[in-house]
């Protein structure tokens, strides 16, 4: 062997013909020298350390490594011959050529200088990390790759826990020869990149311990809606390739990213994986590594601690701040990162450009939505927020995908980059495992068809020839929906919609939905309703956890006990989960203000909450019953009612998201008002303080007759249309038989609305409307603007359309 340092080598050529290059040496500008993948190594190393950004050293070949082997060895001509009867939609012509240009590539010897190189830069990295045979992935980095319309991510071989000089020469070769895979192959042809104008780099890493840890991926946008203030981590235990392939669901988190950089913890949602298994290193045995089942306990533990989430998300933003200057265009990232076991120090391994929602019209709103339902074949994480159909086609080994035909829907167990050639033909793709980050949810979003992750079951209950339809668009959970349903899709230029005086705000219950609706043009939420939350995630009544060791209710104790397994302390469970729903929706709309309404359940409604018929009353109008303000003091709820103030301090000052008002409902009398008032102060809720709005429902004709005296308790007011007519005609608006009498358009509810706008606009108080009205009547919004009324609140699917009808009655 020659004995030159690599110093010394790289100093006797110029930088385009070192074969080697410390990623100490390179950055952003060396993508043709190294790939995008070794170049953004050596970018975050050199710029982004003195920040506390934490990346392993390595090393990477260079291109003209790779093309001094092509070339040295004679093998561009045998190359070309193969791929001139290559037929790239022919699966198993793809096969047999992929297959022959790998076995070129292997059986042909890297040449004596590069095997030198190689060697001269795995030595000193083993003297940097002190060990004579230190353990590297090794990685493939095409010229081609991480461009933002190109992932690659993928494409080609991965290598981990690889040891000795040996190891890493032989890890090396199969890099090389990867470039050649079926799926490279495929991909390459269908972005139009010239097989033989590409290089590959390869990097050899030091290997992150996270074996005995945790690691996982990061996006700094929300990877479905498309959301940009918000980091997405996943996590699991062991190395990362069971999170990136989809082989587990693993645990995910949302952090929001303005407040993060203002110092708070703002953490908006967190859930849990199943994270069955993990991979390990295979000490001792005949592979590099292997995976091995999960315990039960680790299951049901998150992977990281909140503080170890954080750090990450702040580690994201500065990549993402660093690349957007670099290329001088926003550039939300995907990062890999890992946990090393032995000193618990964090690390990022990996970085490259998102290339789906990055390269979306951002000025066009495009929804889908289901005319018609039928029964549910499998359920699991949406991907994509649109609809797809076809017969289904159900594939488990990766031998069999010769059998898939174009326009097909592929449920399968997960996939992988093998699975490309087909799932570029997909009209839908489900899979079994897998989160929103793994192999089948990236490459369906950059392919733009939905995708159902993680169902669990899907190859079981749905069957090879059946129709089906893919449902990505109602929210977190997608629905695989027997039949071939009939489905719409609404696009809409937003530069084209006016700017309207009264402000357009929207009506918001469900959290999961909260960033998608973030894309419509509103100006903050009128009504986020807590029941939703309570109802649909949390379930289980207050009272029942801060009691629960007195519950008489056998089969309740057993589900809340199921409900609040990661909690110690069960009236944690209902502060934390209350405080992520709500905290969801007011960073999705940040710095916008966003109007949250304490709990308004009636008391039969509360009693059908886990273990809450206990603690509530019979009551034979529950309608106007013990709802609202009058139970937020009484000392039969006082409890509970504190719980859900601790959730909005926890959003507001925890999370920073100050743009959150609260507003009490069903409040009878100013001195009810008081009371309520103290209340929340006791519970660490002033109003005035951290700049605290206390806005105050109008739904009673006591509210509309007392505004002014409302008015010197309450920040403003939010008409709710449904209960002011009810209680203005008095009718119970549930009962069929004077349902046809409910009508906000009636005279006398016109005047109570036009009065309590008057005297709050008096009084300088804001005042809006959260009710169905404006939504439904198109002459009713208008009238309200004729009112001088501040605010709208809408359902979602009637805000472009009611925008129109306010601006022509502005005019």
């Amino acid at each position: 062997m020659v004995d030159l340092s690599l110093e010394t080598r790289t100093a006797q050529h110029p930088r385009e013909q070192a074969l080697v290059l410390e990623f100490e040496q390179v950055g952003m500008q060396d993508v043709p020298l190294v790939g995008g993948k070794n170049a953004s190594l050596g970018e975050m190393i050199r710029q982004l350390s003195s920040q506390g950004v934490n990346v392993p050293n390595g090393f990477a070949t260079t291109a003209y490594a790779y093309r001094h082997f092509i070339e040295s060895a004679g093998l561009e001509a045998k190359l070309r011959e193969l791929f001139a009867e290559l037929d790239v939609d022919d699966v198993r012509s793809l096969q047999k050529v992929g297959r022959q240009a790998r076995s070129l590539m292997l059986q042909t010897p890297f040449p004596p200088d590069l095997q030198d190189a190689i060697a001269d830069a795995y030595h000193q990295l083993c003297k940097q990390y002190g060990g004579p045979e230190t353990d590297v992935a090794v990685r493939s980095s095409a010229t081609a790759e991480d461009l933002p319309d190109a992932s690659f991510a993928g494409q080609q071989e991965t290598y981990l826990n690889v040891c000795g000089l040996q190891g890493v020469l032989e890890a090396c070769h199969r890099c090389f020869a990867s470039i050649f895979t079926d799926r490279a192959i495929s991909y390459r042809q269908t972005k139009g990149f010239d097989h033989f104008e590409i290089a590959l780099s390869v990097g050899v890493q030091k290997m992150v311990r996270s074996d005995l840890a945790a690691s996982g991926v990061m996006f700094s946008i929300d990877t479905e809606s498309g959301f940009k203030d918000v980091v997405l981590v996943t996590a699991a235990y062991g190395l990362g390739e069971n999170v990136v392939q989809g082989a587990i669901n693993p645990d995910e988190y949302l952090v929001f990213k303005p407040t993060l950089k203002q110092g708070f913890r703002p953490i908006v949602r967190r859930r849990l994986g199943t994270k069955e298994i993990k991979m390990i290193y295979d000490e001792g045995g005949s592979k590099f590594t292997k995976n091995i089942s999960v315990s039960r306990s680790q299951r049901e533990e998150f992977a990281i601690t909140d503080e170890e989430v954080l750090q990450l998300a702040r580690w994201a933003c500065v990549i993402e701040d660093h690349y957007s200057q670099v290329r001088g265009v926003p550039s939300p990232m995907d990062i890999e990162w890992a946990k090393d076991g032995l000193t618990g120090d964090l690390f990022i391994v990996q970085a490259r450009p998102e290339t789906v929602h990055s390269q979306k019209a951002v000025n066009i709103l495009r929804s889908y939505q289901l005319n018609e339902r039928s029964q549910v074949l499998a359920t699991g994480r949406s991907v994509g927020g649109s609809v797809g159909q076809g017969q289904a086609r159900v594939i488990q080994d990766p031998s069999k995908i010769t059998l898939f035909q174009p326009g097909e829907v592929l449920i399968t167990e997960r996939t992988d980059p093998d699975w490309e050639p087909i799932m570029k033909k997909a009209s839908a793709i489900v899979t079994n495992q897998g989160g929103r980050t793994c192999h089948a949810a990236i490459i369906a979003r950059e392919l733009g068809i939905p995708a159902i992750v993680g169902c669990g079951n899907a190859t079981e209950s749905i069957k090879t020839g059946q129709d089906v339809t893919i449902s990505c668009c109602e929210g977190e959970d997608g629905h695989v929906y027997e039949g071939l349903l009939s489905f719409q899709v609404n696009e809409i230029e937003l530069d084209t919609l006016p700017k309207t005086r009264t402000q357009i705000m929207m009506n918001v219950g469900n959290p999961d939905e909260a960033f998608n609706l973030a894309a419509i043009p509103a100006d903050g939420v009128g009504l986020a309703r807590l029941e939703f939350i309570i109802a649909n995630q949390i379930q289980v009544h207050p009272l029942a956890l801060l009691y629960y060791d007195q519950l008489e209710d056998e089969l309740a104790r057993y589900k809340i006990a199921d409900l609040t397994k990661l909690y110690e302390n069960k009236p944690e469970y209902f502060v934390d989960k209350l405080a992520q729903g709500v905290g969801a929706i007011a960073a999705a709309f940040y710095p916008k203000p966003v109007i949250v309404r304490m709990s308004d359940f009636k008391s039969n409604e509360y009693a059908n909450l886990l273990g809450g018929r206990q603690f509530e009353p019979h009551e034979e109008n529950p309608m106007l019953g013990w709802r609202g303000a009058s139970r937020y003091y009484d000392d039969r709820y006082r409890e509970g009612f504190a719980l859900e103030c601790q959730a909005m301090k926890r959003v507001r000052e925890d999370m920073g998201l100050s743009n959150v008002i609260l507003m009490i409902p069903f409040c009878r009398t100013p001195d009810e008002g008081r009371r309520v008032i103290a209340e929340m102060e006791k519970n660490g809720l002033k109003r005035g303080e951290n700049g605290l709005q206390v806005y105050v429902m109008c739904e009673l004709p006591s509210n509309v007759t007392l505004a002014d005296e409302f008015s010197e308790i309450f920040d403003g007011f939010s008409i709710g249309s449904n209960d002011l007519t009810q209680l203005t005609l008095g009718l119970d608006r549930d009962s069929a038989q004077v349902s046809h009498l409910f009508d906000e358009r009636n005279t006398a509810v016109k005047r109570m609305v036009q009065h309590a706008i008057t005297t709050a606009r008096a009084c300088d108080r804001k005042i809006g409307i959260c009710g169905q009205a404006p939504s439904d009547y198109p002459e009713f919004a208008r009238f309200l603007v004729e009112q001088g009324i501040n605010s709208i609140s809408l359902n979602p699917d009637s805000v472009l359309k009611t925008i129109l009808e306010i601006a022509e009655a502005e005019r």
